[in-house]
């Protein structure tokens, strides 16, 4: 290969062709290291420090390598950065001629054919709904790839997107009447015949397992796996290597059945009387449950003579709907989908209630208005394995988070990794210089009931210092709703809370505003970057340890037990260590950036295990002597 070092030089290609490009020797390493991997094989997990600038250092070696790469990111926002932002940017300043493409799951694409029959049913919309759909009916018109983030006047998260995209289940394939026009198919033609494709690790997951996302071409014909924001890699991949139903899948199926009758059944009108059974079977299934919003483990479901009952009468209306349209079989593909999904749902369901074995966790989660019941495997190494097997290429694992105080045997047992080659860059932030790390005196301990009032009061002086520009990090809603509570009458900065508008909407705002305080649980401490004085200060109220009361974690830190291990050292420690990582992340994002970090939990300083957490954490100057913070806030910036 090119020597890549030189393209990295301070002299060199991309400092003379990308304004503002600094020489880093630790992104210059890196990109080495993953050429060298690239050209000899092997699997690498490496993790690279806030401004190493890992993303340049994996796509200059993709590009110049000559081989079919495939690139998968964390979020379908870092999917879009990358792709209309830094790849470009990469590409035009190599003159690399490497073709490149773009690929998301399904979901993610208007289905004309829905789109049409949504247009012309006559289903029960809201007001907006209705007028979204308009919307997207004119942006149809105009779009050339279909992707619904480029529809900017209806969010992604709108309920009515489920009307115009598809589902696996619901697609009709080469029968559906706009196939030759499907935006689907054409993003995975482009993505075959492009030499690099950037996807997310949701559609990674979901193609190895369920080979289903239409990678059957993609996946077998590369050379190299580049999985950025790799920490976030086995929570996804264990929910895709098990079996799900929710209720806003089998609803979908109740409307598709509905909207398939009046086109091609009419003369069976015990199809329609099925599917209405079934939308109502499965609405009383959710009231079942409680209003409450939560996760719970499957002997809930089990010990609970209600919710059994209801689920007997959800599998029995599914049931009876299979049956009425099995007697109009051969009327039309859309009837059959509708079929083969009724007999999928029961096949699982039926899985989920009868399967007790101790390879795998059963689980039920509710939302406002939706429910699933899940079966997720207790440790997917071996799956992970079987997969990378199945594809002999390059894999290279990176993050910002994949080390626990130095050490990657974490991750690597949770993907089964034990021949990796394995480097750890520091960041080239100059951190004693620009943070100072805060641990306040005094303060009660996490599970007293005094600490979330404690931790409020403790950061009204913080703030007045800090001039607003803070996020206030928590690691769990009730935490954050108190406090949110208790600021909004004495803060004089303007208070942004997380649910009261879409994330990046509030992220837009607080960095607009510029000296806003935002209060966030888990989905505010990683994947947002706010460069310069908005964000000068960082409040964590705890050590992230995920809930004990969580079923999935409870099973594994049970099965990890019974070996002999020792859960809370081998996983629950391991995982809060990476999550604090992150969180504390937010603050430093640029060389020039200054701040405080402030952590809450006087279990860093009490605990030994405190001594992990703090070698996982950037070597920011330490205090316990608030007059440091308010010297460091008083210095002009820069």
């Amino acid at each position: 290969m090119t020597d890549i070092a030189e393209i990295f030089d301070p002299d060199g290609w991309l400092a003379k062709r990308i304004e503002g490009f600094s020489y880093r020797p630790q992104q210059q390493e890196m990109a080495q290291a993953v050429g060298r991997i690239m050209d000899q094989g092997g699997v690498l997990i490496c993790e690279a420090g806030t401004g190493t600038g890992k993303t340049f250092a994996y796509l200059v070696p993709a590009l110049m390598s000559g081989q079919k790469v495939i690139i998968s990111t964390g979020t379908k926002n870092l999917q879009d950065q990358l792709y209309h932002r830094d790849l470009p940017m990469v590409r035009q300043s190599l003159s690399s001629p490497v073709a490149t493409a773009l690929l998301k799951g399904r979901a993610n694409y208007l289905c004309i054919h829905r789109l049409e029959n949504t247009l012309h049913e006559e289903l029960h919309l809201t007001r907006e709904q209705v007028e979204q759909l308009q919307w997207i009916r004119e942006w149809s018109i105009k779009t050339k790839s279909g992707d619904i983030a480029g529809m900017t006047r209806v969010s992604e998260d709108a309920g009515i997107w489920p009307y115009v995209t598809s589902t696996t289940e619901n697609c009709l394939g080469q029968e559906c009447s706009a196939y030759s026009t499907c935006h689907l198919m054409e993003a995975r033609k482009r993505a075959q015949e492009a030499d690099l494709v950037v996807i997310n690790h949701h559609l990674l997951c979901a193609d190895m397992a369920l080979k289903e996302e239409g990678f059957a071409e993609l996946l077998p014909s590369a050379d190299c796996f580049i999985l950025d924001e790799a920490h976030q890699l086995p929570d996804i991949a264990g929910n895709f290597f098990g079996d799900s139903v929710s209720g806003r899948q089998l609803l979908e199926l109740a409307r598709d059945t509905v909207a398939e009758y009046h086109r091609e059944a009419k003369d069976t009108p015990e199809i329609l009387e099925h599917a209405e059974r079934l939308q109502q079977a499965t609405r009383d299934m959710r009231l079942a449950f409680g209003l409450e919003q939560r996760r719970g483990a499957w002997s809930e479901v089990a010990a609970n003579p209600s919710v059994n009952a209801y689920l007997d009468g959800l599998l029995d209306s599914i049931d009876q709907l299979a049956q009425s349209l099995r007697t109009v079989e051969g009327r039309g593909k859309g009837l059959e989908s509708c079929s083969e999904r009724c007999s999928t749902v029961l096949q699982r369901l039926h899985g989920l209630r009868q399967n007790d074995d101790s390879e795998s966790i059963r689980w039920f989660e509710t939302h406002r208005q939706s429910f699933r019941l899940n079966r997720t495997p207790l440790e997917i190494a071996d799956i992970f394995q079987g997969v990378m097997q199945e594809h002999p290429a390059s894999w290279i694992f990176t993050s910002a988070t994949l080390a626990v105080g130095g050490s990657f045997e974490h991750f690597s047992k949770q993907l089964g990794l034990s021949e990796a080659e394995t480097h750890c860059w520091d960041s080239p932030f100059d951190y004693p210089h620009q943070a100072v790390w805060y641990v306040p005196k005094n303060l009660p301990e996490p599970n007293s009931p005094e600490f979330n009032r404690a931790v409020s009061e403790l950061s009204l002086p913080i703030l007045q210092a800090s001039g607003g520009r803070a996020f206030l990090l928590y690691t769990s809603h009730k935490a954050l709703q108190e406090a949110a509570d208790y600021l909004k009458e004495k803060l004089s900065y303007p208070m942004l809370v997380q649910g009261t508008a879409p994330r990046t909407e509030l992220v837009e705002q607080f960095r607009k505003l510029g000296n806003a305080v935002l209060l966030g649980t888990s989905s505010f401490w990683e994947g947002i970057d706010v460069r310069g004085e908005a964000l000068s200060c960082v409040i964590i109220d705890k050590l992230p340890f995920a809930s004990p009361g969580d079923p999935v974690l409870q099973a594994r830190i049970d099965a990890l037990r019974k070996r002999g291990g020792n859960p809370f050292m081998a996983y629950q420690l391991p995982q809060a260590a990476i999550a604090l990582k992150q969180g504390a992340g937010r603050l430093i994002r640029d060389e020039k950036d200054r701040g405080v970090l402030v952590l809450c939990d006087p279990r860093l300083l009490s605990k030994p295990y405190g001594k992990i957490f703090i070698r996982s954490l950037p070597p920011m100057t330490k205090t316990q002597d608030f007059t440091v913070l308010e010297r460091f806030f008083s210095l002009p910036e820069g």
